[in-house]
């Protein structure tokens, strides 16, 4: 091998090898979730803030099919308006 083979199959190796260490870094910072950026703590706030809401509405109609006096006033009333 000359000399000029040899620094050229040296600079290659070098090239690839950042390439994929470049490469590697990139997913890799994708698949951990402590580099989050401020756009998706902002969707993560918004996707909590919608499930404590609906968990709100579950616990209200749990509380309104399972409270027997309350759905026999309901349905009074709701007879009441019928009749006027």
């Amino acid at each position: 091998m000359t000399f000029f083979s040899m620094v050229f199959g040296i600079v290659t190796v070098v090239m690839i090898a950042q390439i994929l260490s470049a490469r590697y870094r990139a997913f890799g910072q994708q698949a951990e979730p402590h580099h989050s950026t401020p756009v998706q703590s902002i969707d993560q706030m918004r996707a909590q803030d919608e499930i404590r809401q609906l968990k709100e509405r579950v616990a209200v109609l749990e509380r309104v099919i399972t409270d027997h006096n309350r759905s026999i006033d309901l349905d009074r009333e709701i007879d009441r308006l019928r009749d006027r």
